[in-house]
Protein backbone atom coordinates (compact mmCIF):
# COMPACT_ATOMS: atom_id res chain seq x y z
CA UNK A 1 0.00 0.00 0.00
CA UNK A 2 0.94 3.29 -0.85
CA UNK A 3 2.32 5.87 2.70
CA UNK A 4 0.67 9.11 0.37
CA UNK A 5 -1.82 9.03 -2.01
CA UNK A 6 -3.20 12.38 -3.71
CA UNK A 7 -6.89 11.42 -5.08
CA UNK A 8 -8.06 14.08 -7.62
CA UNK A 9 -7.14 17.13 -6.37
CA UNK A 10 -7.69 20.36 -7.42
CA UNK A 11 -6.39 23.50 -5.89
CA UNK A 12 -7.82 27.25 -7.20
CA UNK A 13 -7.13 30.89 -5.80
CA UNK A 14 -9.19 34.13 -6.09
CA UNK A 15 -7.08 36.50 -7.85
CA UNK A 16 -6.99 40.13 -9.33
CA UNK A 17 -7.90 38.42 -12.71
CA UNK A 18 -10.81 35.92 -11.25
CA UNK A 19 -10.42 32.49 -10.51
CA UNK A 20 -6.55 30.74 -11.09
CA UNK A 21 -6.30 27.16 -11.09
CA UNK A 22 -3.16 26.46 -9.65
CA UNK A 23 -3.60 22.60 -9.43
CA UNK A 24 -5.62 20.25 -11.99
CA UNK A 25 -6.90 16.98 -11.19
CA UNK A 26 -3.91 15.69 -9.30
CA UNK A 27 -3.45 11.91 -8.54
CA UNK A 28 -0.24 10.65 -7.17
CA UNK A 29 0.55 7.69 -5.14
CA UNK A 30 4.39 7.70 -2.79
CA UNK A 31 5.34 4.68 -1.29
CA UNK A 32 7.07 4.89 2.38
CA UNK A 33 10.71 5.07 1.69
CA UNK A 34 10.99 7.24 -1.58
CA UNK A 35 12.81 9.72 -2.27
CA UNK A 36 10.96 11.90 -4.54
CA UNK A 37 11.60 14.80 -6.94
CA UNK A 38 8.58 17.00 -7.56
CA UNK A 39 10.62 18.96 -10.77
CA UNK A 40 9.16 21.68 -12.67
CA UNK A 41 10.13 25.49 -13.53
CA UNK A 42 8.96 28.36 -10.93
CA UNK A 43 5.03 28.90 -10.84
CA UNK A 44 4.12 25.26 -11.99
CA UNK A 45 2.48 24.30 -8.95
CA UNK A 46 5.49 22.52 -6.85
CA UNK A 47 5.53 24.40 -4.05
CA UNK A 48 1.44 24.63 -4.14
CA UNK A 49 1.25 20.64 -4.23
CA UNK A 50 3.80 20.66 -1.37
CA UNK A 51 2.22 22.49 1.23
CA UNK A 52 -1.00 20.57 0.50
CA UNK A 53 0.95 17.33 0.69
CA UNK A 54 2.67 18.58 4.43
CA UNK A 55 -0.99 19.00 5.68
CA UNK A 56 -0.38 23.11 5.62
CA UNK A 57 -3.11 23.98 2.98
CA UNK A 58 -6.18 22.29 1.82
CA UNK A 59 -7.30 21.43 -1.69
CA UNK A 60 -10.41 23.10 -3.27
CA UNK A 61 -11.14 19.41 -4.11
CA UNK A 62 -9.87 16.01 -3.52
CA UNK A 63 -8.38 13.74 -0.82
CA UNK A 64 -4.93 13.64 0.54
CA UNK A 65 -4.81 10.22 2.23
CA UNK A 66 -1.58 9.66 4.10
CA UNK A 67 -0.80 6.05 6.08
CA UNK A 68 -4.65 5.17 5.44
CA UNK A 69 -5.72 9.21 7.23
CA UNK A 70 -7.82 11.21 5.50
CA UNK A 71 -5.52 14.27 6.10
CA UNK A 72 -8.43 17.28 5.91
CA UNK A 73 -10.77 15.61 6.92
CA UNK A 74 -9.33 15.72 10.49
CA UNK A 75 -10.63 18.69 13.15
CA UNK A 76 -8.33 21.90 13.19
CA UNK A 77 -6.54 20.16 16.13
CA UNK A 78 -6.01 17.07 15.58
CA UNK A 79 -4.55 18.37 12.36
CA UNK A 80 -1.88 20.33 13.91
CA UNK A 81 -1.01 16.81 15.72
CA UNK A 82 -1.09 14.74 12.84
CA UNK A 83 1.42 17.21 11.48
CA UNK A 84 3.65 17.48 14.32
CA UNK A 85 3.54 13.34 14.08
CA UNK A 86 4.19 12.65 10.11
CA UNK A 87 5.68 15.66 8.76
CA UNK A 88 8.94 17.68 8.99
CA UNK A 89 9.84 20.89 6.81
CA UNK A 90 13.23 21.95 5.29
CA UNK A 91 12.94 25.38 4.07
CA UNK A 92 15.10 26.97 1.34
CA UNK A 93 15.63 29.90 3.34
CA UNK A 94 16.13 27.91 6.38
CA UNK A 95 13.70 30.11 8.80
CA UNK A 96 15.93 29.53 12.18
CA UNK A 97 15.40 31.80 14.67
CA UNK A 98 18.20 34.14 14.75
CA UNK A 99 19.01 34.58 18.49
CA UNK A 100 19.05 30.98 19.09
CA UNK A 101 21.86 28.32 19.16
CA UNK A 102 21.83 25.69 16.27
CA UNK A 103 20.70 23.25 19.43
CA UNK A 104 18.13 25.18 20.67
CA UNK A 105 16.58 26.10 16.72
CA UNK A 106 16.54 22.06 16.60
CA UNK A 107 14.50 21.79 19.88
CA UNK A 108 12.00 24.32 18.51
CA UNK A 109 9.48 20.66 17.41
CA UNK A 110 9.96 19.53 20.77
CA UNK A 111 8.48 22.44 22.29
CA UNK A 112 5.10 20.59 22.91
CA UNK A 113 6.12 17.50 23.89
CA UNK A 114 5.94 15.82 27.27
CA UNK A 115 9.81 15.23 27.18
CA UNK A 116 11.76 16.87 30.15
CA UNK A 117 14.25 19.43 28.99
CA UNK A 118 17.28 17.30 29.41
CA UNK A 119 15.56 14.64 27.28
CA UNK A 120 14.56 17.33 24.38
CA UNK A 121 18.26 18.24 24.38
CA UNK A 122 19.99 15.02 24.34
CA UNK A 123 17.36 14.30 21.35
CA UNK A 124 18.38 17.81 19.40
CA UNK A 125 22.33 17.50 20.26
CA UNK A 126 22.30 13.55 18.69
CA UNK A 127 20.38 14.95 15.55
CA UNK A 128 23.08 17.23 15.16
CA UNK A 129 25.44 15.06 15.49
CA UNK A 130 23.76 13.06 13.13
CA UNK A 131 24.17 15.49 10.49
CA UNK A 132 27.69 16.53 11.46
CA UNK A 133 27.10 19.79 13.76
CA UNK A 134 27.99 17.87 17.01
CA UNK A 135 30.25 20.35 17.68
CA UNK A 136 28.48 23.98 16.48
CA UNK A 137 25.67 23.02 18.80
CA UNK A 138 26.09 26.26 20.78
CA UNK A 139 26.56 28.55 17.46
CA UNK A 140 24.11 30.94 16.34
CA UNK A 141 23.44 30.32 12.74
CA UNK A 142 24.88 33.81 11.75
CA UNK A 143 28.16 31.74 13.26
CA UNK A 144 27.29 28.98 10.40
CA UNK A 145 27.61 28.56 6.81
CA UNK A 146 25.01 28.35 4.47
CA UNK A 147 25.57 24.86 4.13
CA UNK A 148 25.54 24.38 8.36
CA UNK A 149 22.36 26.22 8.02
CA UNK A 150 20.37 23.91 6.33
CA UNK A 151 22.18 21.23 7.88
CA UNK A 152 20.41 22.68 11.30
CA UNK A 153 17.24 23.11 9.04
CA UNK A 154 17.43 19.33 8.71
CA UNK A 155 18.25 18.45 12.05
CA UNK A 156 15.32 20.33 13.25
CA UNK A 157 13.02 19.13 10.28
CA UNK A 158 14.02 15.25 11.82
CA UNK A 159 14.38 15.36 15.39
CA UNK A 160 10.77 14.39 15.93
CA UNK A 161 11.54 11.43 14.04
CA UNK A 162 8.21 12.33 11.37
CA UNK A 163 7.37 9.67 8.81
CA UNK A 164 7.71 12.29 6.01
CA UNK A 165 10.12 15.71 5.41
CA UNK A 166 9.44 17.92 2.66
CA UNK A 167 12.19 19.95 1.33
CA UNK A 168 11.02 23.04 -0.43
CA UNK A 169 14.33 24.05 -3.19
CA UNK A 170 16.95 22.92 -0.18
CA UNK A 171 19.81 23.40 -2.88
CA UNK A 172 18.37 26.51 -4.48
CA UNK A 173 20.73 28.99 -2.86
CA UNK A 174 24.23 26.72 -2.49
CA UNK A 175 26.99 26.38 -4.38
CA UNK A 176 27.77 23.02 -6.00
CA UNK A 177 30.02 21.48 -3.49
CA UNK A 178 27.61 22.15 -0.62
CA UNK A 179 24.52 21.09 -2.61
CA UNK A 180 25.62 18.06 -3.23
CA UNK A 181 26.92 17.50 0.34
CA UNK A 182 23.57 18.39 1.25
CA UNK A 183 22.11 15.87 -1.34
CA UNK A 184 24.16 13.44 0.40
CA UNK A 185 23.04 13.78 3.66
CA UNK A 186 19.34 13.38 2.19
CA UNK A 187 20.48 10.46 0.58
CA UNK A 188 21.61 8.94 4.01
CA UNK A 189 18.62 9.54 5.85
CA UNK A 190 16.23 8.06 3.29
CA UNK A 191 18.73 5.02 3.17
CA UNK A 192 17.64 5.03 6.81
CA UNK A 193 13.86 4.85 5.88
CA UNK A 194 12.99 8.55 5.89
CA UNK A 195 10.47 9.39 2.97
CA UNK A 196 11.57 12.25 1.48
CA UNK A 197 9.58 14.80 -1.06
CA UNK A 198 11.63 17.68 -2.66
CA UNK A 199 10.82 20.25 -4.73
CA UNK A 200 13.34 21.01 -7.39
CA UNK A 201 13.40 22.96 -10.96
CA UNK A 202 17.58 21.60 -11.08
CA UNK A 203 17.85 18.62 -13.20
CA UNK A 204 21.27 17.79 -11.72
CA UNK A 205 19.51 16.77 -8.39
CA UNK A 206 17.69 14.21 -10.66
CA UNK A 207 20.74 11.99 -10.21
CA UNK A 208 19.76 11.63 -6.36
CA UNK A 209 16.61 10.53 -6.39
CA UNK A 210 14.81 7.53 -7.07
CA UNK A 211 11.70 8.46 -8.33
CA UNK A 212 10.60 12.19 -10.26
CA UNK A 213 7.23 13.65 -11.04
CA UNK A 214 6.78 17.04 -13.43
CA UNK A 215 4.58 19.40 -13.08
CA UNK A 216 3.80 22.02 -15.54
CA UNK A 217 0.67 24.38 -15.09
CA UNK A 218 -0.77 22.91 -12.17
CA UNK A 219 -0.78 19.81 -14.38
CA UNK A 220 1.15 16.44 -13.12
CA UNK A 221 2.88 14.24 -15.42
CA UNK A 222 5.06 11.10 -15.08
CA UNK A 223 7.52 11.93 -18.21
CA UNK A 224 9.84 15.13 -18.34
CA UNK A 225 8.74 18.52 -19.46
CA UNK A 226 11.19 20.21 -21.69
CA UNK A 227 11.69 23.32 -18.90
Amino acid sequence: MPLIKVCEVTKNYRGGVGLVEALTNMNLQIAEGEFLALMGPSGSGKSTLLSILGGLNPPSSGKLIIDDIDVYSLPSERLADFRHEYVGFVFQQYQLIPYLTALENVMLPLAISSRSGREQRAMAQSVLEKVGLGSKSSRLPNQLSGGEQNRVAIARAIVNQPTIVFADEPTGSLDSKTAIELLELFQALNQDGLTIIMVTHNKENLEWVSRAVYIRDGILSLTPYEV
